[in-house]
């Protein structure tokens, strides 16, 4: 199979409320015109459906455009389609994307960007499709819309991965990149020199020198926040490479929103991974962002040309 096949894995999300809703009968014959018309979108775009998956598809294509095109139009269309239908039963399609080489056995296929692409399908959130740097390298004068996300640790990878954001709305906004107009893709600073953290009135600042540190509910934490959600050592930060990188390692994951990135849609979530932090954000600890009860603690990142100012009081 060509070494640049794209690989897609779409999934509908809440499926199993929908089941208790509905009962087994009705809602396995709603799953399953869902995914009949998610393969049918796929193979309308040059797209081979490799099996379906329960509550999602399993498809590749020979191009990233013709992939890329395909998951668009999924999203858009389902979201239409998703106003109508009563909360309890809302099935949202959440989709991976990655690119590479391919090994076809006996009708399935095999290879690094099939489980890519899986694993990406599972950390998108509902409404999100999430793609490799391989994809989005190849969409340049595609003009699809993007978000980077930065690196984020995948299981089974000894390095992290370059995840980006495909955006389908039909309206967007200016902070958005236009891929015909990509430069190479920026990494997090390496100069990083400090993070600044703030939780309701307390507020500290930690240096490369006192790194990792603890988030956690229990006093063995350099950084406690004391609610029931949080676990006793939640959340761990270290410094790796010249990067900021956080790490969950907590019961009830974590969540992390970089400023700009457009909302709650855009979060990212946590469990036993592990992302790069730069710039500034929001993490949420047990709960996701859009809670507005979650625990939060902003933070906000500063390189090493920052050490020369004054250093705040640490409380």
């Amino acid at each position: 199979m060509d070494a640049n096949s794209t690989v897609v894995f779409a999934d509908l999300t809440g499926s199993s409320r929908v089941f208790e809703a509905m009962g087994n009968a009705r809602a396995t014959e709603t799953v399953t015109r869902l995914t009949q018309w998610i393969g049918s979108i796929c193979q309308a775009h040059g797209g081979r459906v490799v099996k379906s998956l329960g509550d999602g598809v399993f498809a590749i294509f020979s191009h990233a455009a013709a992939a890329t095109h395909a998951v668009i139009e999924l999203q858009r269309y389902h979201q239409k389609r998703l106003v109508a239908w009563p909360a309890p039963l809302r099935m949202a399609l959440q989709i991976g994307v990655a690119s590479g080489e391919v090994l076809e056995v006996e009708g399935d296929c095999f290879g690094d960007a099939v489980n890519l692409a899986s694993r990406l399908s599972d950390l998108a959130g509902p409404g999100q499709i999430w793609a490799t740097d391989a994809v989005i390298s190849q969409l340049r004068e595609v003009g699809v819309r993007h978000r980077d996300l930065g690196l984020i640790t995948i299981r089974g990878r000894s390095e992290m991965s370059a995840v980006h954001r495909i955006d389908w709305q039909e309206e967007v906004t200016s902070f958005l990149t236009v891929p015909a107009a990509l430069m190479p893709m920026r990494l997090p600073d390496s100069s990083f020199g400090q993070i600044e953290l703030a939780w309701l009135d307390v507020r500290s600042m930690f240096r490369t020198e006192e790194l990792p540190i603890h988030l956690g509910r229990v006093n063995d934490a350099q950084f406690v926040v004391t609610d029931p959600r949080v676990s006793r050592l939640h959340a761990r930060i270290e410094l790796r490479q010249g990067s900021c990188v956080l790490t969950d390692l907590s019961t009830y994951g974590t969540w992390v929103r970089f400023h700009g990135n457009g909302g709650p849609s855009n979060e990212i979530a946590l469990r036993r991974e592990e992302c790069v932090l730069h710039g500034s954000g929001e993490i949420g600890l047990g709960a996701s962002l859009s809670d507005f009860t979650a625990p939060t603690i902003a933070f906000k990142t500063a390189g090493t040309e920052m050490l020369l100012s004054p250093r705040a009081p640490r409380r």
